[in-house]
């Protein structure tokens, strides 16, 4: 059993996959996508790689304003969450997925990499940290 998370974004999706055990969680890509509603060929990577990793489940970032609030990102992610159920036929479980960009971005300042190079990996580092809270989540209820 392995799970898939989700960092979605207007233009990208970052990706992870877990291992088998459910301990951590590892990078696999990032989705591109010439327009916010360009979703046909997201939702068919999205798929493969669920396929393609035996996943069961898929945790997706769900953007809360930091007030707790729900705004228009919110919205759009909820529709996506269906899609991504009726395509797939898994579960999505939408995860709070507040500072997880900001802490993608303090990660790569302190591995050192240069900030004209971030863009290019900060939703596959904040689908990682996404889906690691959700692992970390898993282990501590049991």
């Amino acid at each position: 059993m392995r799970i898939l998370g989700l960092d979605y974004g207007s233009k990208t999706v970052g990706v992870a996959v877990s291992d088998e055990l459910l301990l951590t969680a590892q990078g696999v890509e990032i989705i591109r996508r010439k327009a916010p509603t360009k979703l046909r060929q997201t939702l068919a990577r999205i798929e493969e790689l669920s396929e393609q990793y035996g996943v069961d489940r898929i945790v997706l970032g769900y953007p809360k304003n930091m007030n707790n609030t729900e705004g228009e990102r919110c919205e759009r992610t909820k529709e996506f969450k269906e899609m991504l159920e009726r395509r797939t036929g898994l579960e999505v479980i939408l995860w709070d997925e507040r500072l997880t960009t900001v802490a993608a971005d303090m990660s790569m300042m302190e591995m050192g990499i240069r900030r004209e190079n971030r863009k290019e990996y900060v939703d596959e580092i904040a689908a990682i940290l996404i889906l690691q809270g959700y692992l970390d989540y898993l282990r501590n209820q049991s």
